[in-house]
């Protein structure tokens, strides 16, 4: 007994060193566990008599287990440091950790009883788990060693090939490319020589609604009889032709239908668009033939503009001026409307867009004296035309219409013959108080040529005819547009027949 006693105690200290490395146990006394209390069992329950006769041999089977116990011990500690071992180093500790479930499997069994045999086999399952372990992980550090390295080498050469492809391809879609923009680049200019007239006729479009154009649908497939006169005189009040001139159309059109004994109402467009050009053509006088006949030894050529507020007076005078520097013309600008706010900046923006010289007095001065300066300048500095601005004024205000005509007075004081143009800005949209206001500006500074604004933007244009049947001035521009090229020189055979034109193709 003494002897079972002294196994007791032996058994006691390994149970404390289990104690100490507790996080061992829990994670290898999992699947030993199952195995072993079971033949363990039997062992006791067969060998508990042989405890009794032969005692010398259970002293020799606990040495060899005391032995056997011990030998696991080194290798716990060095579990404790395989955290910091490197990843090929992994086999090492991989087989003490099965040795430490043999540990606890002696131990239950061993204070009722342990046998040599029960030892033995506990030994031979914990090798052939060790050696099934070890032979698993040869087996996969043999598959995953030739995975990792062969995508490596392989993907090394495929870009560099792929880098000297694509270059070599590039060159010659470029080379396809460079006729394109050569070839597009040509009818351009084609295109803006047939857009003069096309843009006549465009801002025409409002009146064509009920001159010209309009004329051709309302005679076809109708009677020539008072009905169709009656219409046609409609058409013609509507777009501002005024009566008086309407009554001279529809007489000298009764009278050639009737000469020609004509039955048919289309065969009237033809009369009808001749008396119309006709008309016109009487008042078709440029500028710039006038112009030729100045003597420049006199001085510069005046040209002095005049109107009512907001007809675009100012703006036709940076245009005028840009178009005669494009001739080669020598250009002076004087800022005479002294009364409306910015009307002074407004000339002054032209000149500097196009390096013009603008003589300019402070808002409020006197617009006689303003011009008296910028005729001695133009003089002086050797000016080939001068355009003078003056300030808004209505046609019935007769204190305004008289400081009208002091400052014609007073550029006459410099050059008798000055000023050469009294051009009067007319807006087209305004109808027969255009015509009110030729008369009334007529009668106050005698106009010797008229501007014809904004006719894109009405249809009241027909008011050209009635202004050049009563006063027969000459019309010297007409406005279709706000650019520079806008501001043309009066043409009548352009003008009819862009009011005549039904299509664009005409």
């Amino acid at each position: 007994m003494s002897k079972l006693f002294g196994w007791f105690r032996k058994n006691k200290q390994p149970e404390k060193e289990q104690s100490e490395v507790k996080p061992q146990e829990s994670i290898a006394v999992e699947t030993p566990a199952t195995e072993v209390p079971v033949p363990a069992q039997s062992n006791v329950e067969a060998e508990a008599p042989a405890e009794e006769t032969k005692p010398e041999e259970a002293v020799q089977n606990e040495s060899v287990a005391e032995a056997k116990v011990v030998e696991p011990v080194e290798p716990q500690v060095i579990l404790q440091a395989q955290p910091k071992s490197t990843a090929a180093e992994q086999p090492e500790p991989d087989v003490p950790a099965f040795d430490e479930p043999v540990e606890p499997s002696l131990r239950k069994t061993g204070p009722e009883d342990a046998s040599g045999p029960g030892w033995v086999e506990s030994e031979k399952v914990t090798q052939q788990v060790k050696q099934d372990e070890v032979q698993s992980e040869v087996v996969t550090d043999e598959d995953i060693t030739p995975e990792e390295i062969t995508p490596v080498v392989a993907a090394v050469p495929v870009p560099e090939s792929e880098l000297e492809q694509e270059p070599v391809s590039e060159p010659e879609l470029e080379v396809e490319a460079e006729p394109e923009p050569v070839i597009e680049a040509k009818p351009e200019p084609k295109e803006e020589k047939k857009s003069l007239f096309s843009r006549l006729k465009a801002s025409l479009s409002r009146t064509k609604a009920n001159l010209g154009s309009g004329f051709v649908s309302l005679f076809r497939g109708k009677a020539i009889d008072d009905d169709l006169y009656e219409e046609l005189e409609t058409q013609l009040l509507v777009a501002d032709v005024g009566m008086d001139t309407t009554q001279k159309i529809i007489n000298k059109l009764t009278d050639s239908a009737k000469r020609s004994q004509l039955k048919d109402a289309e065969a009237l467009v033809d009369i009808l668009k001749g008396q119309m050009r006709d008309m016109l053509k009487s008042v078709e006088r440029p500028l710039v033939e006038d112009m030729k006949n100045h003597d420049a030894s006199t001085g510069p050529y005046v040209i002095l503009m005049v109107g009512v507020n907001g007809v675009g007076k100012t703006t036709t005078i940076g245009k005028l001026a840009k178009q005669f520097q494009q001739q080669g013309k020598k250009v002076m600008l004087a800022a005479g409307d002294t009364f409306r706010a910015a009307a002074v900046e407004q000339l002054q923006v032209w000149g500097e867009r196009n390096k013009i010289p603008v003589i300019a007095q402070p808002t409020g001065s006197d617009s006689a004296s303003v011009l008296y300066d910028a005729l001695e300048a133009a003089k002086s500095r050797g000016t080939d035309i001068l355009i003078a601005d003056t300030a808004g004024r209505l046609q019935n205000k007769n204190n305004l219409m008289e400081e009208l005509k002091k400052v014609v007075r007073v550029m006459k004081k410099l050059s008798p013959n000055a000023p050469h143009e009294v051009m009067l800005t007319l807006d087209a949209g305004t109808g027969q108080n255009a015509v009110s206001q030729a008369k009334l500006f007529n009668e106050a500074v005698g106009l010797t040529g008229l501007t014809l604004t904004k006719l894109d933007g009405t249809a009241k244009g027909g008011v050209i005819f009635s202004i050049a049947d009563q006063f027969g001035i000459p019309i010297r521009y007409i406005g279709v547009g706000e650019g520079i090229d806008d501001l043309r020189t009066f043409n009548g055979d352009e003008f009819i027949d862009a009011l005549f034109s039904e299509t664009e193709n005409d």
